[in-house]
Protein backbone atom coordinates (compact mmCIF):
# COMPACT_ATOMS: atom_id res chain seq x y z
CA UNK A 1 0.00 0.00 0.00
CA UNK A 2 1.25 4.01 -0.76
CA UNK A 3 -0.15 6.86 -0.28
CA UNK A 4 -0.95 8.94 -3.04
CA UNK A 5 -1.45 12.99 -3.29
CA UNK A 6 -2.74 14.91 -5.90
CA UNK A 7 -2.37 18.84 -5.32
CA UNK A 8 -4.20 20.73 -7.72
CA UNK A 9 -3.99 24.42 -7.40
CA UNK A 10 -6.97 24.64 -5.53
CA UNK A 11 -7.59 21.67 -3.86
CA UNK A 12 -5.66 18.69 -2.55
CA UNK A 13 -6.63 15.09 -2.05
CA UNK A 14 -4.75 12.33 -0.13
CA UNK A 15 -5.83 8.39 0.02
CA UNK A 16 -4.10 5.05 0.51
CA UNK A 17 -3.65 2.89 -2.70
CA UNK A 18 -4.44 -0.80 -2.09
CA UNK A 19 -5.22 -3.52 -4.78
CA UNK A 20 -6.16 -0.37 -7.05
CA UNK A 21 -8.79 1.03 -4.85
CA UNK A 22 -8.48 4.41 -2.97
CA UNK A 23 -9.16 4.10 0.60
CA UNK A 24 -9.05 6.88 3.87
CA UNK A 25 -9.52 9.70 1.43
CA UNK A 26 -9.70 12.58 1.97
CA UNK A 27 -10.23 16.09 -0.17
CA UNK A 28 -10.12 19.63 0.59
CA UNK A 29 -9.76 23.10 -0.98
CA UNK A 30 -6.10 24.38 -0.37
CA UNK A 31 -6.28 27.14 2.27
CA UNK A 32 -3.65 30.15 2.18
CA UNK A 33 -2.08 29.51 -0.91
CA UNK A 34 -0.16 32.90 -0.24
CA UNK A 35 1.57 31.28 2.58
CA UNK A 36 4.65 28.23 1.90
CA UNK A 37 4.19 27.15 5.63
CA UNK A 38 0.80 26.91 5.97
CA UNK A 39 0.20 25.31 2.73
CA UNK A 40 2.94 22.69 3.52
CA UNK A 41 1.26 22.19 6.96
CA UNK A 42 -2.28 21.32 5.62
CA UNK A 43 -0.59 18.62 3.03
CA UNK A 44 1.09 17.24 6.32
CA UNK A 45 -1.50 17.29 8.40
CA UNK A 46 -3.59 15.21 5.68
CA UNK A 47 -1.48 12.63 5.60
CA UNK A 48 -0.14 12.02 8.72
CA UNK A 49 -3.37 9.69 9.60
CA UNK A 50 -2.38 7.99 6.98
CA UNK A 51 1.15 6.99 8.21
CA UNK A 52 -0.79 4.71 10.79
CA UNK A 53 -1.20 2.26 8.23
CA UNK A 54 1.60 -0.24 6.73
CA UNK A 55 2.20 2.04 3.50
CA UNK A 56 6.06 2.06 1.80
CA UNK A 57 6.08 5.30 1.02
CA UNK A 58 4.73 8.59 -0.22
CA UNK A 59 3.94 9.51 -3.79
CA UNK A 60 2.47 13.26 -4.92
CA UNK A 61 1.67 14.74 -8.25
CA UNK A 62 2.14 18.43 -8.45
CA UNK A 63 0.95 20.84 -11.32
CA UNK A 64 4.59 22.20 -12.43
CA UNK A 65 7.87 21.33 -13.76
CA UNK A 66 9.56 18.56 -10.98
CA UNK A 67 13.04 17.79 -10.32
CA UNK A 68 12.45 14.24 -10.32
CA UNK A 69 15.60 13.03 -8.92
CA UNK A 70 16.01 15.73 -6.56
CA UNK A 71 12.19 16.13 -5.67
CA UNK A 72 11.94 19.59 -6.09
CA UNK A 73 8.86 21.58 -7.68
CA UNK A 74 9.15 24.99 -9.23
CA UNK A 75 6.16 27.88 -9.87
CA UNK A 76 3.57 25.60 -9.00
CA UNK A 77 0.38 26.51 -11.13
CA UNK A 78 -2.02 28.86 -8.95
CA UNK A 79 -0.28 28.31 -5.86
CA UNK A 80 2.29 31.55 -5.73
CA UNK A 81 4.04 30.23 -2.57
CA UNK A 82 5.50 27.64 -4.23
CA UNK A 83 8.02 28.77 -6.60
CA UNK A 84 10.94 26.37 -5.36
CA UNK A 85 10.02 23.71 -2.73
CA UNK A 86 12.47 20.85 -1.69
CA UNK A 87 9.14 18.51 -1.23
CA UNK A 88 10.69 15.63 -1.51
CA UNK A 89 13.18 16.37 1.42
CA UNK A 90 10.70 18.36 3.35
CA UNK A 91 8.11 14.79 3.67
CA UNK A 92 10.74 12.35 4.08
CA UNK A 93 11.89 14.88 6.89
CA UNK A 94 9.00 14.81 9.10
CA UNK A 95 7.53 10.75 7.92
CA UNK A 96 11.07 9.11 7.62
CA UNK A 97 9.37 7.51 4.57
CA UNK A 98 10.38 7.36 0.51
CA UNK A 99 8.44 9.99 -0.85
CA UNK A 100 7.98 10.00 -4.83
CA UNK A 101 7.66 13.82 -6.47
CA UNK A 102 6.27 14.05 -10.37
CA UNK A 103 3.79 16.22 -12.38
CA UNK A 104 -0.03 15.78 -11.85
CA UNK A 105 -0.73 14.79 -15.24
CA UNK A 106 1.84 12.65 -15.20
CA UNK A 107 0.38 10.64 -12.62
CA UNK A 108 -2.80 10.59 -14.62
CA UNK A 109 -1.14 9.10 -17.40
CA UNK A 110 0.78 6.84 -14.99
CA UNK A 111 -2.52 5.65 -13.09
CA UNK A 112 -4.40 5.03 -16.40
CA UNK A 113 -1.57 2.60 -17.94
CA UNK A 114 -1.56 0.93 -14.53
CA UNK A 115 -5.45 0.93 -13.45
CA UNK A 116 -7.32 2.24 -16.12
CA UNK A 117 -8.09 2.91 -19.35
CA UNK A 118 -4.49 2.36 -20.61
CA UNK A 119 -4.26 -0.89 -19.15
CA UNK A 120 -3.70 -2.86 -22.50
CA UNK A 121 -1.29 -0.58 -24.14
CA UNK A 122 2.23 -0.43 -23.91
CA UNK A 123 2.84 3.25 -25.63
CA UNK A 124 -0.61 5.80 -24.80
CA UNK A 125 -0.52 9.76 -24.28
CA UNK A 126 -2.89 10.88 -21.48
CA UNK A 127 -4.84 14.38 -21.90
CA UNK A 128 -6.03 16.48 -19.10
CA UNK A 129 -8.39 18.86 -20.55
CA UNK A 130 -9.20 21.41 -18.14
CA UNK A 131 -8.53 25.18 -17.26
CA UNK A 132 -5.52 24.29 -19.22
CA UNK A 133 -4.33 21.37 -21.34
CA UNK A 134 -1.53 19.00 -20.38
CA UNK A 135 -0.51 15.64 -21.55
CA UNK A 136 1.61 12.86 -19.61
CA UNK A 137 3.33 10.38 -21.54
CA UNK A 138 3.65 6.70 -21.54
CA UNK A 139 6.72 4.86 -23.90
CA UNK A 140 7.38 1.01 -23.77
CA UNK A 141 5.50 0.94 -20.28
CA UNK A 142 7.47 3.49 -18.71
CA UNK A 143 6.57 7.05 -17.79
CA UNK A 144 8.53 8.90 -20.06
CA UNK A 145 8.97 12.97 -18.25
CA UNK A 146 12.04 14.11 -20.33
CA UNK A 147 14.95 15.56 -19.07
CA UNK A 148 13.49 18.29 -16.87
CA UNK A 149 9.88 16.52 -16.54
CA UNK A 150 8.72 18.66 -19.21
CA UNK A 151 7.49 16.31 -21.55
CA UNK A 152 4.65 16.08 -22.96
CA UNK A 153 3.71 20.09 -22.99
CA UNK A 154 1.78 19.48 -26.01
CA UNK A 155 -0.47 22.54 -25.02
CA UNK A 156 2.10 25.24 -25.02
CA UNK A 157 3.05 24.48 -28.94
CA UNK A 158 2.02 27.72 -31.14
CA UNK A 159 -1.04 27.48 -32.51
CA UNK A 160 -2.84 30.45 -34.63
CA UNK A 161 -1.96 33.24 -32.98
CA UNK A 162 -1.58 31.62 -28.93
CA UNK A 163 -0.84 28.20 -28.58
CA UNK A 164 -3.00 25.02 -28.38
CA UNK A 165 -3.41 25.45 -24.10
CA UNK A 166 -5.59 28.22 -25.30
CA UNK A 167 -7.71 27.24 -28.19
CA UNK A 168 -7.55 23.62 -26.78
CA UNK A 169 -9.03 24.20 -23.31
CA UNK A 170 -11.42 25.91 -21.05
CA UNK A 171 -10.17 29.07 -21.44
CA UNK A 172 -11.35 28.77 -24.93
CA UNK A 173 -15.46 29.46 -23.45
CA UNK A 174 -14.22 32.20 -21.92
CA UNK A 175 -11.80 34.13 -24.63
CA UNK A 176 -13.93 33.28 -27.31
CA UNK A 177 -17.61 33.42 -26.33
CA UNK A 178 -17.69 34.67 -22.81
CA UNK A 179 -19.09 31.64 -20.84
CA UNK A 180 -17.17 28.67 -18.94
CA UNK A 181 -17.17 24.74 -19.85
CA UNK A 182 -19.36 23.77 -17.50
CA UNK A 183 -22.08 26.25 -18.64
CA UNK A 184 -21.70 25.30 -22.23
CA UNK A 185 -21.70 21.80 -20.70
CA UNK A 186 -24.92 22.23 -18.90
CA UNK A 187 -26.27 24.01 -22.23
CA UNK A 188 -25.02 21.67 -24.58
CA UNK A 189 -26.94 18.69 -22.43
CA UNK A 190 -30.39 20.84 -22.48
CA UNK A 191 -29.80 20.99 -26.60
CA UNK A 192 -28.69 24.44 -26.81
CA UNK A 193 -27.65 24.86 -30.62
CA UNK A 194 -25.28 27.69 -29.46
CA UNK A 195 -24.15 25.71 -27.18
CA UNK A 196 -23.69 22.30 -29.17
CA UNK A 197 -21.72 24.87 -32.07
CA UNK A 198 -18.95 26.06 -29.37
CA UNK A 199 -18.32 22.54 -28.71
CA UNK A 200 -18.14 22.00 -32.28
CA UNK A 201 -15.80 24.81 -32.74
CA UNK A 202 -13.60 23.15 -29.50
CA UNK A 203 -13.49 19.94 -31.15
CA UNK A 204 -11.79 21.39 -34.18
CA UNK A 205 -8.92 22.70 -31.82
CA UNK A 206 -8.84 19.46 -29.61
CA UNK A 207 -8.08 17.58 -33.17
CA UNK A 208 -5.51 19.74 -33.62
CA UNK A 209 -4.11 18.47 -30.01
CA UNK A 210 -4.40 15.07 -30.48
CA UNK A 211 -2.58 15.37 -34.09
CA UNK A 212 0.31 17.05 -32.50
CA UNK A 213 0.08 14.35 -29.86
CA UNK A 214 0.31 11.80 -32.83
CA UNK A 215 3.40 13.32 -34.95
CA UNK A 216 5.24 13.44 -31.64
CA UNK A 217 4.52 10.39 -30.19
CA UNK A 218 2.73 8.05 -32.37
CA UNK A 219 0.78 6.22 -29.24
CA UNK A 220 -1.68 3.08 -29.64
CA UNK A 221 -3.58 5.18 -27.47
CA UNK A 222 -4.86 8.59 -26.10
CA UNK A 223 -6.83 8.60 -22.79
CA UNK A 224 -8.72 11.82 -22.43
CA UNK A 225 -9.24 13.18 -18.36
CA UNK A 226 -9.68 16.26 -16.62
CA UNK A 227 -13.12 18.54 -16.06
CA UNK A 228 -13.80 18.85 -20.07
CA UNK A 229 -13.50 15.04 -20.64
CA UNK A 230 -17.38 14.23 -19.73
CA UNK A 231 -18.22 16.65 -22.75
CA UNK A 232 -17.12 14.10 -25.11
CA UNK A 233 -19.60 13.50 -26.83
CA UNK A 234 -20.14 16.88 -27.69
CA UNK A 235 -16.83 17.71 -29.70
CA UNK A 236 -16.12 13.93 -30.45
CA UNK A 237 -17.19 14.19 -34.15
CA UNK A 238 -16.09 17.35 -35.19
CA UNK A 239 -12.25 16.32 -33.59
CA UNK A 240 -12.47 13.11 -35.92
CA UNK A 241 -13.66 15.35 -38.71
CA UNK A 242 -9.86 17.00 -38.51
CA UNK A 243 -8.28 13.85 -39.25
CA UNK A 244 -8.98 13.74 -42.76
CA UNK A 245 -6.00 15.95 -43.65
CA UNK A 246 -3.67 13.89 -41.35
CA UNK A 247 -0.70 12.79 -43.09
CA UNK A 248 -0.66 9.28 -41.85
CA UNK A 249 -4.58 7.76 -42.41
CA UNK A 250 -2.82 4.56 -41.00
CA UNK A 251 -2.25 6.05 -37.71
CA UNK A 252 -5.98 7.35 -37.41
CA UNK A 253 -6.92 3.76 -37.88
CA UNK A 254 -5.02 2.25 -35.17
CA UNK A 255 -5.44 4.95 -32.82
CA UNK A 256 -7.93 4.70 -29.56
CA UNK A 257 -9.15 7.24 -28.50
CA UNK A 258 -11.17 6.58 -24.84
CA UNK A 259 -12.14 8.03 -21.80
CA UNK A 260 -10.73 7.75 -18.60
CA UNK A 261 -13.40 6.73 -16.24
CA UNK A 262 -12.11 6.78 -12.76
CA UNK A 263 -12.01 10.02 -10.75
CA UNK A 264 -9.41 8.95 -8.95
CA UNK A 265 -6.86 7.78 -11.22
CA UNK A 266 -4.26 11.04 -10.93
CA UNK A 267 -4.31 9.86 -7.12
CA UNK A 268 -3.98 6.00 -8.30
CA UNK A 269 -1.19 7.67 -10.57
CA UNK A 270 0.27 9.00 -7.94
CA UNK A 271 0.33 6.27 -5.36
CA UNK A 272 2.23 4.69 -8.44
CA UNK A 273 5.01 6.16 -8.37
CA UNK A 274 6.20 4.89 -5.48
CA UNK A 275 6.47 1.10 -6.86
CA UNK A 276 7.62 2.25 -9.85
CA UNK A 277 10.25 4.21 -8.69
CA UNK A 278 11.30 1.05 -5.97
CA UNK A 279 11.30 -1.26 -8.56
CA UNK A 280 13.76 1.17 -10.43
CA UNK A 281 16.19 1.40 -7.47
CA UNK A 282 15.94 -2.11 -6.95
CA UNK A 283 16.71 -3.01 -10.29
CA UNK A 284 13.91 -4.84 -11.13
CA UNK A 285 13.11 -2.62 -14.42
CA UNK A 286 15.58 -3.07 -16.64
Amino acid sequence: MNIGIDLGGTKIQVGIEKDGEIIHQTKALLKDKDSLSSTLDQVMQFIHPLTKHKVQGIGIGVPSVVDVEKGIVYNVTNIPSWERVPLKDILQKEFNLPVFVNNDVNCFALGEHKFGEGMPFSCLVGMSIGTGLGSGVIIANKLFAGVNCGAGEIGLLPYKDQNIEYYASGNFFSSFHGTTALDAYKAAKAGDPKALSHWNEFGVHFGAAVQAVLYTYDPQAIIIGGSLAKAFEFFKESMEQTFTNFIYPESIKKLKILVSKNENIALLGAAALVDLSLEYISGVVS
